[in-house]
């Protein structure tokens, strides 16, 4: 008999706390994300109660998940430990940068080369500040995540940046790596900035835009293929004027103008500057057959996808795992229209996979899958959006 009391006892004391919770959770706001941001095979969502979320490969402890495995990929989003009040977030190549609201920058994961900025070429699975004790990076408005380096615009008009440089794409005028932030003298007067593969851009406060770094493909739109480790302007002679937004990509750059239409420039050999091509190009060229306005651009490994003003997504370029999002696998240097996706608010692309953020606050993923990058629980490749748990 008191066993059979004690049972019913733990009974009503179970649905007393499912209650509680059920009340609680009506009454408290509800999350949901914000933005987002693709690495090479990893993801990161930002909430509106400024706590971030990750996903996918996690090699280098690009997630941020204090309790994962450090060589255990995740499937489904987790929460990035230790990480509160965050305001902006980036992902690249194998790690992640977030910004604080106190001007803050935060990093985590890869950092052979430095590009964590904490003074060191530890890989970190946690979040640590960028900078060193009595130096550390503040201020910060702006941040972008290249292959393995990071730029950074401070509220005074400053830029900084650090990790490699083999190239210059650190934009100092040497070839030096830098395991700490360092500020790039001369360079003022920046709206917006995108870090590439191993190349840099920048979109100046009259519409122009500035490359630096690898130029082996014309990435740096300057009419040339010659390499620099300081700014040239877009366009060489003829600079790309009236510019909106920018995004570089592992080897070329897109740009959207003032008018709503896109451009694009470098590495083009499967068709990821959109212009009917696989012809690359050292100064940029419009993306054909796009009609209407475009209000955001994000440049992949080697495809791209453009947000149209009417919630609807396109791509173009390599579609081996489907990261163009039509229900196939094949390439095409020309925009397609990601299937079914319309109310889109944001986008971001991978290394061979895309996501998305609609308007009701839900996230989709469609592309490569072998590290669960598209979060839906599985490891298989979609050529069609999937919602991300």
């Amino acid at each position: 008999m008191k066993n059979k009391r004690f049972f019913w006892i733990i009974i009503y004391c179970l649905i007393l706390i499912t209650l509680n919770a059920c009340s609680s959770s009506k009454d408290s706001p509800p999350v949901i994300v914000t933005a987002i941001s693709a690495g090479n095979s990893h993801n990161v969502a930002l909430k509106n109660d400024g706590t971030a979320l990750a996903w996918g490969y996690n090699g280098y402890g690009q997630l941020g998940n204090i309790t994962a495995d450090l060589y255990s990929d995740i499937p489904i989003p987790v929460d990035v430990t230790l990480l509160t009040g965050v305001t902006a977030i980036s992902a690249g190549g194998y790690r992640t940068v977030a910004i604080k609201n106190d001007g803050s920058v935060w990093a985590w994961g890869y950092n052979l080369y430095g590009e964590l900025g904490d003074g060191t070429t530890t890989n970190r699975n946690t979040p640590v500040q960028v900078g060193v004790t009595g130096n550390f990076l503040t201020g910060i408005t702006a941040i972008s995540v290249g292959g393995s380096h990071t730029v950074a615009l401070k509220n005074d008009g400053t830029f900084w940046d650090w990790g490699k440089n083999d190239y210059g794409q650190l934009g100092d005028g040497t070839n030096t790596n830098k395991n700490i932030p360092t500020k790039v003298d001369g360079l003022t007067g920046i709206a917006k900035i995108s870090a590439g593969g191993s190349h840099t851009v920048a979109l100046k406060n009259d519409h122009t835009v500035l490359a630096w770094g690898l130029n082996s493909s014309g990435q740096l739109g300057d009419g040339s293929t010659t390499d620099s480790n300081i700014p040239v302007t877009v366009g060489g002679s003829s600079p790309l004027t009236d510019v909106m937004t920018i995004s570089a990509g592992e080897f070329y750059t897109v740009a959207i103008k003032n008018d709503g239409t896109v451009w694009a420039w470098g590495s083009n050999g499967y068709g990821q500057l959109g212009d009917g091509t696989t012809i690359d190009k050292d100064t940029p060229v419009p993306v054909s057959s796009l009609t209407g306005i475009f209000t955001a651009i994000a440049a992949g490994y080697l495809h791209t996808v453009a947000l149209k003003n009417d919630g609807t997504v396109w791509a173009w370029g390599r579609n081996d795992y489907g990261q163009l999002g039509n229900g196939t696998t094949t390439d095409s240097d020309i925009p397609v229209k990601v299937n079914s996706l319309t109310g889109i608010t944001a986008i971001s692309a991978g290394e061979s996979h895309t996501v998305a953020l609609k308007n009701d606050g839900t996230l989709w993923a469609w592309g490569r899958n072998n590290y669960g990058q598209l979060g839906d629980g599985t490891t298989s490749s979609s050529d069609i959006p999937v919602n991300v748990k």
